[in-house]
């Protein structure tokens, strides 16, 4: 994400805020950032720290990597020094000489023990040097009454700087050292809320958990349309951009500016060159991602899960069968590419974090993979045939009434099982699926869907959700005696938390336009744009 434009991260930055300036008044809430690569977690720190102002707080950021410990404490000291003189008036330079000469008059117990353990560190006394470095927050709080809000960026790699003990050490840390406050970012996700659940889970200083998320469709909507207001770009085609990359801020941005740079040139010309060329800054990079998994000893295994996910047979129980596995095998290839953030599962289903790297290990890496020349002329001739398809299947389906998309998606269910938000839900086989009329002033259309066990009873609202929507709802549901009854509203908007305890009061399940799009996401539906 670029720093000029920044769209759809105001709730992440007031949230810091807020807590950062808990910080002055005794209250410190530790927090964990989580989400993909490319989400934008660094973009929004960033930002923050641009913004924030106060001379009574120290903000650190280190960008966690592999080095040495020698290498690690110099720039943890450095950032701690240059960051406590930055209002000081003096003319700061990136030498930790010069730093600790600067600052021995106003924190001399601080750059004391900033030697000591660099002295320690050149006779090779390694021990406890992680708890050592936070400790100087603590002197320099002492002081000078200046708290400490240390960030570390891709927290686990500090696992590979050489610490004894590491998280042992940090949970200490973290219910004696009261007044530093401690932000972590990690892009892997699952070994992150291992970390956090087994490691640094405590009763005090625990960790508040932030995912970040893509941008949603009206943020998506709102820089495609700053950054492309000079580009001849339909709505559709901007729509389709959305969907495709799913929001995220990266590959909005790496699309956008291709399009700016190439005036006149399709957007299908665009994502060829960015995906197919072997120049092209996406396939490289998805090259490159890609061997990893062949370093991996059952590296086939992973590559046809994922090329079988990509390809919308993503049910496990379909995987097993077409791959002659079994289900315990299976499920350690599995569990290894959710490891590394690369397939999420929803309870049956199994799904590519990365919408982009999915399109392109299926019409991409796999394509040159069976193809049986290595004429690329031919293999071009059918990406840009498989992405014209995909263009317009988005814009067909986009032109759907969205009673006709929904009914299409009820058709789909098998009885699997999926996992939105915190909660599995069945999807039930139905037998018979019907259009619904309301009789109400609100509510006008819905479906009806009967299946052995149970009925579901579909409201569409494509404006605000409100709690009397709802209520007329469970009216309108008690005309039917099924005893085991489904009843779902799906609005096109955010709902407001008010209108969610309204529902979970009445046994309505409330979706939201990401709820909706999360199943067509696991059938392999393009997504609903509103």
């Amino acid at each position: 994400m670029i720093k000029k434009i920044f769209f759809g991260r105001e709730a992440y930055l007031e949230l810091l805020e807020k807590r950062v300036s808990g910080l002055k008044d005794n209250y410190r809430q530790n927090i964990a950032i989580i989400g993909d690569e490319l989400v934008g977690k660094t973009s929004i720190i960033f930002r923050f720290l641009e913004k924030f102002q106060d001379n009574r707080i120290i903000m650190l950021y280190l960008e966690a990597r592999p080095e040495s410990l020698d290498s690690f404490a110099k720039r943890f000291s450095g950032v701690l020094l240059y960051n406590f003189l930055g209002n000081s008036g003096i003319d700061l330079k990136e030498d930790l000489d010069f730093l600790i000469r600067k600052s021995e008059k106003y924190a001399p117990k601080t750059v004391e023990k900033i030697r000591l353990i660099l002295n320690s560190l050149n006779r090779r006394k390694k021990k406890d040097i992680f708890s050592e470095l936070n400790l100087l927050c603590e002197i320099i709080y002492q002081e000078t009454g200046k708290s400490c809000v240390v960030i570390f960026d891709e927290f686990q790699n500090l696992e590979s700087v050489g610490f004894a003990n590491l998280y042992r050490e940090w949970s200490k840390l973290l219910i004696t050292n009261k007044n530093t406050m401690y932000i972590i970012l990690s892009s892997m996700k699952f070994k992150a809320k291992s970390v956090l659940s087994k490691n640094l889970s405590l009763l005090f200083g625990n960790f508040e958990v932030v995912t970040v998320e893509p941008f949603d469709i009206k943020a998506s909507e709102e820089y495609l349309a700053s950054r492309l207001y000079a580009v001849n770009l339909s709505t559709p085609l901007k729509n389709f951009i959305v969907h495709f990359t799913g929001g995220c801020p990266m590959y909005l941005e790496i699309i956008a500016n291709a399009l700016l740079e190439n005036k006149g040139v399709t957007l299908s010309e665009i994502l060829e060159s960015l995906l197919f060329d072997s120049a092209g800054l996406l396939n490289q990079r998805f090259s490159s991602y890609v061997k990893m998994f062949l370093e991996h000893p059952h590296s086939n295994d992973c590559i046809s899960i994922l090329y079988l996910v990509s390809n919308g047979r993503n049910r496990i129980k379909d995987i097993a069968h077409i791959l002659h596995m079994q289900k315990k095998e299976l499920l350690a290839r599995i569990n290894y590419l959710l490891e590394l953030d690369t397939l999420a599962r929803s309870a049956d289903f199994l799904k590519i974090n990365d919408r982009v790297f999915s399109f392109w290990i299926k019409f991409v890496y796999q394509e040159k993979l069976h193809s049986l020349t290595f004429d690329a002329k031919n293999q071009k001739t059918r990406f840009r045939d498989s992405l014209q398809d995909l263009i317009q299947e988005f814009i067909a389906n986009a032109q759907k009434p969205l009673m006709e998309r929904m009914n299409e998606l009820l058709c789909l269910f098998e009885n699997e099982m999926v996992q939105l938000e915190r909660k599995k839900i069945r999807l039930n086989h139905f037998r018979e699926i019907k259009p619904l009329r309301f009789n109400s002033r609100i509510l006008k259309n819905g479906l009806i869907g009967r299946s052995n066990e149970s009925l579901w009873i579909v409201a569409l609202k494509t404006d605000l959700l409100t709690e009397e929507d709802v209520l007329e709802f469970s009216r309108e549901c008690r005309r039917y005696r099924h005893k085991l009854q489904r009843k779902i509203i799906i609005t096109l908007k955010d709902i407001d938390m008010n209108t969610r305890l309204r529902a979970l009061e009445e046994k309505i399940w409330a979706w939201d336009i990401n709820n909706l799009n999360q199943i067509l996401d696991l059938y392999s539906r393009p997504r609903v744009i509103a």
